[in-house]
Parts: structure tokens; C-alpha cells; sequence
């Protein structure tokens, strides 16, 4: 296969513009908020596998089953993703290459080809999950039979993939606009929804669980917070973007960079809590256990209004849509990294539809199909964080950004939490 070499074309300019307001603020001449801005963006486009489809169908489960009780765990599962894409975008300021490309590096050909190739299966599934949400959102939203909706969807995210050709400032805006339109539907609807703020606020800060089926949500929304994805996507956006000349300039990109994944987690953090409460107010208040995306957008109609039940469809449609595109870059980054081969960002868009269009058009439950699709998504996890956390503890290859004993001895316990909780998943989901 051949290199898209327009591709690499259309970042080159695109990255020497940021580089000089970049380079003021490393000179130390520009204060205040202005300093943070040119650093802003690649966590928000990461941030988006945070709030796919797959996350919707888990919290509004979680919320209609057991009320406000398993908000703790998305505020846990948050600051791990704090943790993990912080370790990501450190990789690519450090070396220069993103976590793929490092491990080419260090790792023999064939366990190259391996990541390879089970990356990329998992990005289908993974891709399979956001298709199918935005599908459903147009279904619900205009009534669009699920076939021609996967039709439509397919247009639309390859109009997105032409603001990743323009460059990644036009996609980081396009991808921020998106984020900002899923936030404001979860925000109108935690409004109608009218919650208790006082169980809100206790079902944050209380860690508990009320039988084995809520350790099971619980589990599974922890589990689908890692996204293997993300991780290699992040140490590809940060590679190069703004490119530090010695230790201490990329100590202070790093610095930057994690008040981008802050802001960016918070963002994704409050958008799933949302979910959680919206479903718990209504769902849960009225002794309704919803586990279906098409039955919560009709149920958020006979609750609250037509206008709760659109923003719920939009925001599927939304984050099916932008987080379809992140799937698609994270799929270029891996042929690319691992096999050293890239092909145009269409052909693979095209490609990776089939699986989604073939279960669309067999008629399969499509909240079954998200549920299946996070079980093949991890999978992937180990094989993502697992080279993360050996590679940022390299004092070698990390230089002056290498893990701290403290971060790296957490990381590990984060990783085999995650890896033990999605090996419970996956045995769960099959016996």
C-alpha cells in the first residue's frame, strides 16, 4: 500500500502557523489565558471516545437501575483517564513518535504485526459502536429507517475527515463545536430532569454497591473508560504539534498539555455523570429500568417533553458522529505506527463501515450490537496501556518526562484494575 502523501502535505503548514505563537509562549512572552490557548485541543478530539454510544447505553442503564448510586464511579473513572491520556500525550512531547512508532521501535516485527493487527480490530468494533449511535440518532431524531440513517451517517463523517485534511486546528474546532453541542443537550435535560441534588451530590463522593449486578454496571463503565484507541491517538496528536527544543521546553509543553486533558476529562466527566442523572430522576424515580437507547429517547418524550427527547437524540447523533471520525484517525495511526504504512483516511472510512453496515442491514439489535462491540473493545486494552506505562517509566527514552515512581506505580495498579475488570466483563457477557 502506498503513503497518502497529500495527507502529510496538508499538516506541514498547518503545524509552523501554531509554532510561533507556541514559541512566544515558551520565551515566556505572553501571559495570562492567552499562554494555554495555542496547547488547547488534542484532549478534547481523545476526549470524544469518552462519550461514544457505548457510554450512553451504559449509563442510562446504570441510572434507571440503581439512581444516583454509581456516580462515584465515573468521577473514579475520570481521573483515571486523567492518568492514562496524560501518560499518552507525554509519550509523543518526549520522543517525538507516538506510541505506536515506539514500539515498533522496540519491539520485534512480529509483535508489531500482532499490535497491528488486533488494534485494528479493535478500532472497528470500536467504530462499529459510534456508526451504529449516530445511525440510531437519526432514526430517532427524523424517523429515517436504520439502513438509509447508516447511509447518511457514512456521508457525514466523511465530511468530517475533510476538516482532519485542512489541518488539526480546523479539526480540533470542528471536534470542540461537536463536544459543545452533546454538553449543552445533557445540560438542558439535567435542567427539565429536575434531579436531587442532594442524592447527586451523595451518589459522587459515596462509594458503594447494592448487589452483584450493580458491582457489573459498575465494571462495565469503569471498563469502557479505557479506550485503546485514545491512548494511541493522544501520543500521535502531541508528537508534533508543538515540538519542544530541549528538556525544559517539553516540561513546559507537558505542563500545558495536561491542563488541555483536565479541562478536556472535566468536560467528558460531567457529560456521562449527565446521562447517569437524567436517567436516574426519571427512569429510576418512576421504577423504570431502561436499557435501550431507542426506548430512553421515547421515554424522555412521555416524562418530560419532545423537546428533552430531541436533545437526547441530537446528542447521540453528535457523539456518534465525532467520535466515528476519532476512531478512523486512530486506525491511521496505527498501520502507520506499527507497519510504517498509511492509506488515504477515505479508503479506510470506507472500509471500516462494512462491518457496521452489514449489522445495520441484518436487522440486529443495535443496542446489542453496542453492547458486543465493547466486548471485543477489550480485548485491546492491555495491548495499549501495558506498553504506555513500560515506555513513559523508560528513564532512557523519556528523558526529563519520565514517570515519577509514585504516578508509575499507580498506573500499574490502574492497569491491572482495568484489565482484571474487563476480563470479569468479558467472562460475564459469554457464561
Amino acid at each position: 500500500m502506498m503513503r497518502d502523501k497529500t495527507l502529510d502535505k496538508k499538516y506541514i503548514p498547518k503545524i509552523s502557523k501554531t509554532r510561533v505563537s507556541a514559541d512566544a509562549v515558551l520565551r515566556g512572552e505572553v501571559t495570562g489565558i492567552k499562554k494555554i490557548l495555542p496547547f488547547l485541543g488534542p484532549a478534547f478530539i481523545a476526549a470524544v471516545a469518552y462519550i461514544d454510544p457505548g457510554n450512553f447505553a451504559t449509563n442510562i442503564t446504570a441510572g434507571s437501575k440503581y439512581g444516583y448510586l454509581l456516580l462515584w464511579v465515573i468521577a473514579f473513572s475520570n481521573l483515571m483517564a486523567v492518568l492514562i491520556q496524560s501518560l499518552s500525550a507525554k509519550l509523543g512531547i518526549a520522543t517525538g513518535k507516538n506510541l505506536p512508532e515506539v514500539a515498533r521501535d522496540r519491539f520485534p516485527k512480529g509483535v508489531s504485526i500482532f499490535l497491528w493487527i488486533q488494534s485494528e480490530l479493535v478500532i472497528i468494533a470500536t467504530d462499529l459502536a459510534e456508526f451504529i449511535g449516530a445511525a440510531l440518532g437519526l432514526y430517532l431524531l427524523f424517523d429515517i429507517p436504520m439502513i438509509p440513517a447508516a447511509l447518511i451517517t457514512a456521508v457525514g463523517s466523511f465530511a468530517i475527515l475533510e476538516l482532519q485534511r485542512r489541518g488539526f486546528r480546523s479539526l480540533e474546532a470542528g471536534i470542540a463545536a461537536m463536544v459543545l453541542i452533546v454538553v449543552l443537550a445533557f445540560a438542558f435535560q439535567t435542567f427539565l430532569a429536575k434531579p436531587d441534588m442532594g442524592a447527586v451530590l451523595g451518589g459522587m463522593v459515596t462509594p458503594k454497591f447494592e448487589g452483584v449486578d450493580s458491582i457489573l454496571l459498575a465494571a462495565g463503565i469503569l471498563g469502557a473508560t479505557v479506550m485503546p484507541h485514545a491512548i494511541y491517538l493522544h501520543s500521535s496528536l502531541t508528537q508534533n504539534r508543538i515540538v519542544g527544543k530541549n528538556e525544559a521546553e517539553k516540561k513546559r509543553i507537558f505542563k500545558f498539555e495536561f491542563i488541555d486533558i483536565i479541562i478536556a476529562m472535566i468536560i467528558a466527566g460531567a457529560i456521562n455523570m449527565c446521562m447517569l442523572i437524567v436517567s436516574a430522576a426519571l427512569f429510576f424515580k418512576n421504577g423504570l429500568v431502561v436499557e435501550d437507547l431507542d426506548v430512553a429517547f421515547h421515554q424522555f418524550g412521555q416524562y418530560v417533553s419532545p423537546i428533552a427527547a430531541i436533545s437526547f437524540g441530537l446528542g447521540l447523533l453528535i457523539a456518534g458522529l465525532s467520535s466515528s471520525s476519532v476512531g478512523t484517525m486512530s486506525g491511521d495511526v496505527v498501520m502507520q505506527g506499527f507497519i510504517n504504512v498509511r492509506i488515504n483516511l477515505y479508503l479506510r472510512r470506507a472500509i471500516t463501515m462494512i462491518p457496521a453496515l452489514a449489522i445495520i442491514i441484518s436487522g440486529v439489535n443495535p443496542t446489542n450490537a453496542l453492547v458486543m462491540s465493547q466486548v471485543v473493545l477489550s480485548f485491546g486494552i492491555a495491548f495499549a496501556l501495558v506498553p504506555l506505562i513500560m515506555f513513559t517509566s523508560n528513564k532512557k527514552l523519556m528523558g526529563g518526562l519520565t514517570n515519577h515512581r509514585v504516578t508509575t506505580i499507580i498506573s500499574w495498579i490502574v492497569a491491572a484494575l482495568v484489565i482484571l475488570l474487563n476480563i470479569f466483563l468479558l467472562f460475564e457477557t459469554i457464561f
